[in-house]
């Protein structure tokens, strides 16, 4: 088989991920859905292969592979693009899921992000949490808010992923990727080195651990800018998540550290738009006065969602909130974004109380323009200028 000509026709046809799994055809996932790439079913030695191809400038992470039945790491096609590599054994034989990286890191704009995350962007210190399923976009959106640091500041941005995935050069500032497995042996052993790289902005792939969080914790604390994922669903569960990693004897103490260093928490589900493509719906929590305080208090955490959905001025948004916006400008259809709302029932009830004012509204305007158009029609001519008045009637009586 021909890796390269298979990842070639995943760009042509719009995909974002290829499949390889033995007796099965290799699969293209475009926006959404699985598809054939072509007939063959792939074979033992075909896998064989692909392994041998995206280790091959890495032959320890080829080892552990055979020890472990788990690969992570990223492969360059040339003249194609750079793939983000997973495999795996299933059933005793090899399986394998590339994930496109484009070259070219899109905009907010052209990502469809709303302002609360590129105010996160411009924070200079403290602790921004992006997270979301696996595959929902969290790797762009860092990318993205990244790449408007790099551009904009003159600082030193390291990152530690595991693997990289998007490229940056330096622009502005100067920008240290490293790769686990690669660069360094893991991330344990790059997080406990990183604060001596003098960064300003650090980079973290995933918070997996109480180690890898309280590093994040520490480094924020000490006045740095940190980025990082966690596969949690929305900010409430975040916060939860986080503090679970400690045991409970440090949650009270993790709790009050959190609600300092926190600066907000972005959450994203990718949905497939009505007119084909896909959409990232977004939930945006800022950390303000009210949330850091929801934050220390654990019987209060559960009022997370309804600060956010009362924090527009601050450009917070709730899922539910983004869900019913999308909805109701004919983005996503109503039973695709009902089944990713994280409860239906409010959901449709606010969607229909939405679209209700939608109409009055569209209402409002047309009768609004109707009788404008009344009043144009009926209101009396304006007499020209050189026209002589015509005369008055005398009233009784005014002779004298």
């Amino acid at each position: 088989m021909n890796l390269d000509e298979l990842l070639a026709r995943v760009i042509d046809a719009g995909g974002s991920d290829l499949h390889l799994k033995v007796s099965s055809p290799a699969m293209v996932r475009v926006d959404g859905d699985l598809r054939p790439v072509e007939q063959r079913l792939l074979t033992d030695s075909d896998l064989e292969t692909v392994l041998l191809l995206v280790t091959d400038r890495s032959p320890a992470k080829r080892e552990g592979f055979y020890e472990t039945g788990d690969l992570d790491t990223s492969y360059l096609a040339e003249g194609i693009g750079r793939f983000r590599v997973n495999g795996f054994r299933q059933r005793g034989s090899i399986s394998f899921a590339f994930r496109f990286v484009p070259k070219e890191i899109p905009s907010y704009e052209k990502l469809g992000l709303p302002a609360g995350v590129g105010k996160l962007a411009e924070e200079h210190r403290g602790l921004v949490l992006v997270t979301g399923a696996t595959g929902s976009g969290k790797s762009t959106t860092l990318a993205a808010m990244l790449n408007w640091i790099n551009r904009n500041r003159k600082q030193h941005i390291v990152t530690i992923e595991d693997p990289i995935e998007f490229i940056h050069d330096d622009w502005g500032s100067i920008v240290n990727q490293r790769e686990v497995g690669l660069d360094t042996e893991s991330f344990k052993q790059a997080l406990r080195r990183v604060l001596r790289q003098d960064p300003d902005v650090i980079l973290i792939g995933e918070l997996r651990d109480e180690e890898t969080a309280q590093t994040a914790l520490q480094a924020a604390e000490s006045g740095h800018l940190v980025f990082s994922t966690l596969h949690t669903l929305d900010a409430a569960e975040t916060i939860g998540r986080l503090i679970e990693f400690f045991p409970p004897q440090k949650q009270m103490m993790v709790r009050e550290i959190l609600a300092g260093v926190l600066r907000g928490v972005v959450s994203q589900r990718l949905l497939p738009r009505a007119d084909g493509g896909r959409v990232a719906a977004v939930e945006v929590m800022v950390v303000t006065a009210r949330i850091a305080d929801l934050i220390r208090e654990p019987e209060k955490t559960h009022g997370i969602t309804e600060a956010i959905e009362d924090g527009g001025y601050h450009h917070m948004q709730s899922f539910s909130q983004h869900l019913v916006q999308l909805v109701v400008e004919g983005v996503v259809e109503l039973d695709v974004a009902a089944a990713a709302a994280t409860n239906r029932h409010d959901f449709e009830i606010a969607v229909e109380q939405a679209l209700r004012r939608k109409r009055v509204a569209d209402e409002g305007k047309t009768v609004a323009v109707d009788f404008t158009s009344l009043a144009e029609e009926e209101a009396p001519a304006e007499p020209e200028p050189d026209e002589e008045p015509l005369p008055g009637l005398r009233l009784a009586g005014s002779d004298g």
